[in-house]
């Protein structure tokens, strides 16, 4: 990153302190610089409370004598330029408080970071990478998320594979080990728990104290970009999990930076996060917010991230440490700024709100009074449908609005449906083992929620290890448990979900409408005793839909009828209990006629066989027109016979 000028100027400290300095990395930070042909390198900090900020490193045997900085306005701002290029110097900021304590800090704004356990800042220049995926975003630009099929995978970078000697895999090597298998099971992002500097393992990126260095446990930041130019030429979407809400309070981290409680609230009440034993953010100083909008902005032209999973939401919207949910403004209006400014930039970003509370308009616009966020996960369908799972088969029929509850809000906002890393781990058992029942059951009642999973409005996220139906849950030290590939069942799983994402991919009706009421539609919302539920997707033409039925019991059924909106035939598409997926093989193979018997409300109906915990899914069978049976399928023929004024 190469900067010209010599000292901040009067304009970018003002828009610094205003708040609205969106590329403040361009001005603080360590970069190497050209003046009067001169190479040198500019070091620039906020630090509004320190006596005395000098530069120490391995450069001078962390001594600063000579390293003084120059304090450039009464906000604080301090910088100090070094002959010659320091790339690769070891770096930290020595700071002399006003209570005489002297800290020794990394740099917020540092780019690279040594490996932990050390904890220094890296001279490093984020100039020099070739980006390749130009096609990408010429694609984005034409796409419509809303409209667009949206599977997630959720991962964690340390854990999904190791290499045999149990050691990381660099964000190069990675990249040719997961982006085949994405291709391979088609999902369309990738998710990436958070990738900032962070001092312990254990807090999966979520406690961080290096904003701007992509964490050097996998690489360098050039690594790190060929990893999402792999991922871009392949066609997958790349989301950064990002916390904007709170941070550690590692001594050399932003905690008390200069002495002072700079970047978190002054008052103790605001500012400790009692949850996690970290410390929020101050979302009202105008400062902190050019340094967090900033750093977003950061992700996106530097890194090329096409968006965002903005951690523990609610805890901004709300203040910290209160059971009474005290609306916090500040942070309301940090997000609307954030999204505002993002969306400026970069329209096609994808903003994704992880908030467990009912706030209203999350997702709407900010000039339409909204948050601002394009999505926001459906935390309430997830703890609902998966204590409606956890309850045993013949209890269900007592739990039937687990399942129903959801369709009265699910388009109040646009929802992503989540399967987190949250869920799997900290007691909580995989999704395979929170199913009851023996080793079958297990199986089969997985592939029943997955597929419900796809059927229902909204995007789709889940967590990493799911596909392979691994009975324990996260290990977060150690690597997925590939070897039950090796066994039958678990293949099975592995092959089922591949399958089952291609017909989500490829049935328009599954997730054009995601966000619209009419793309909705029960057939039998109140089968309480057989806790059989059916419905129709829709897509945007008339005859495009689908139907689905979901049995959450044992039990199995011939001849059970169900009301259809369309005469006509049907072909069963998906069906989770057929042999290869590890079923029962109560299937559907022959072509499904209709019958003019009005059912469920419905002035057609159809008979079909229901398996054992079974999902299924059943397109209308579209005809040439004038040319039916001959097996060329195109126009449902209720359709043909309207159009013919029949």
């Amino acid at each position: 990153m190469a900067v010209d000028a010599m000292a901040p100027t009067d304009y970018q400290l003002h828009l610094f302190h205003e708040g609205n300095l969106f590329q403040s990395y361009d001005l603080f930070g360590a970069h190497i610089i050209t003046l009067d042909g001169v190479i040198g390198t500019r070091f620039c900090v906020w630090a509004p409370n320190a006596v005395s900020v000098t530069l120490i490193g391995d450069f001078n045997d962390w001594n600063g004598e000579g390293y003084s900085f120059k304090k450039v306005n009464k906000e604080g701002v301090w910088t100090l330029i070094v002959n010659g290029d320091m790339q690769g110097s070891i770096y930290k900021y020595e700071i002399d408080t006003l209570n005489g304590e002297k800290l020794v800090k990394a740099d917020p704004f540092a780019f690279y970071s040594e490996v932990r356990p050390n904890t220094a800042s890296v001279v490093y220049s984020l100039e020099g990478y070739e980006w390749n995926d130009h096609r990408w975003f010429e694609k984005k630009e034409k796409k419509r998320v809303y409209t667009e099929a949206v599977i997630i995978y959720e991962m964690h970078f340390g854990s999904w594979k190791r290499k045999a000697d149990g050691t990381y895999y660099t964000y190069r090597e990675m990249a040719h080990e997961l982006i085949p298998y994405i291709l391979d099971h088609g999902f369309t992002h990738v998710e990436l728990l958070p990738l900032v500097e962070h001092p312990l393992d254990d807090s999966w990126g979520y406690q961080g104290t290096g904003y701007y260095s992509a964490t050097s446990r996998y690489g360098t930041p050039h690594d790190l970009m060929y990893f999402i130019d792999q991922c871009h030429l392949n066609n997958i979407g790349v989301i950064l999990d990002w916390v904007p809400g709170h941070f550690c309070k590692d001594a050399h981290g932003l905690y008390k930076f200069d002495g002072t409680f700079l970047y978190e609230y002054e008052t103790i009440y605001d500012r400790e996060n009692e949850v996690w034993g970290t410390a929020n953010f101050d979302l009202g100083k105008t400062e902190v917010q050019s340094f967090l909008i900033s750093n977003a902005r950061f992700w996106l032209e530097y890194y090329h991230i096409d968006g965002f999973r903005i951690d523990a939401v609610s805890n901004i919207i709300y203040w910290p440490n209160s059971n009474e949910k005290r609306i916090n403004k500040l942070g309301i209006d940090f997000l609307k700024k954030l999204n505002k400014t993002l969306y400026e930039y970069d329209p096609h970003v994808l903003m994704i709100a992880e908030d467990s509370t009912d706030y209203p308009q999350v997702t709407s616009p900010t000039n339409y009074g909204g948050v601002g966020f394009n999505y926001k996960w459906n935390m309430g369908w997830m703890n609902d449908i998966l204590k409606y799972m956890e309850k045993q088969p013949n209890e269900r029929k007592f739990f039937h609005d687990k399942v129903t509850f959801s369709l009265l809000y699910t388009f109040t906002e646009n929802f992503v449906l989540p399967f987190s890393h949250d869920e799997v781990v900290h007691g909580k058992k995989s999704l395979l083992n929170k199913m009851p029942g023996g080793y079958w059951q297990k199986f089969a009642q997985l592939r029943l929620l997955l597929g419900y999973m796809m059927a229902h409005p909204g995007k789709k996220l889940l967590f990493m290890g799911f596909e392979n139906g691994q009975f324990s849950e996260w290990k977060d030290k150690e690597q997925l448990d590939w070897n039950l590939l090796e066994f039958d069942m678990h293949q099975k799983m592995n092959d089922y979900v591949k399958e089952l994402v291609k017909v989500y991919k490829r049935s328009k009706p599954l997730y054009e409408l995601d966000h619209r009421q009419d793309g909705f539609e029960w057939i039998d919302v109140n089968n309480h005793n057989q806790s059989i539920f059916s419905f129709v997707r829709k897509g945007i033409t008339e005859s495009d839909l689908l139907i689905v039925i979901c049995n959450f019991t044992e039990k199995s059924y011939e001849n059970y009828l169900v009301g259809v909106p369309l005469q006509g035939s049907y072909r069963e598409i998906m069906n989770s209990d057929k042999e290869q997926f590890g079923g029962s093989d109560v299937i559907n193979k022959k072509v499904i006629q209709s019958k003019k018997q009005p059912y469920h409300g419905k002035p057609f109906s159809i008979e079909l066989s229901i398996p054992p915990f079974g999902f299924l899914v059943l397109r209308p069978i579209k005809h040439r027109k004038g040319r039916k049976g001959n097996g060329k399928e195109e126009m449902c023929s209720d359709v043909v016979s309207r159009r013919k004024g029949e």
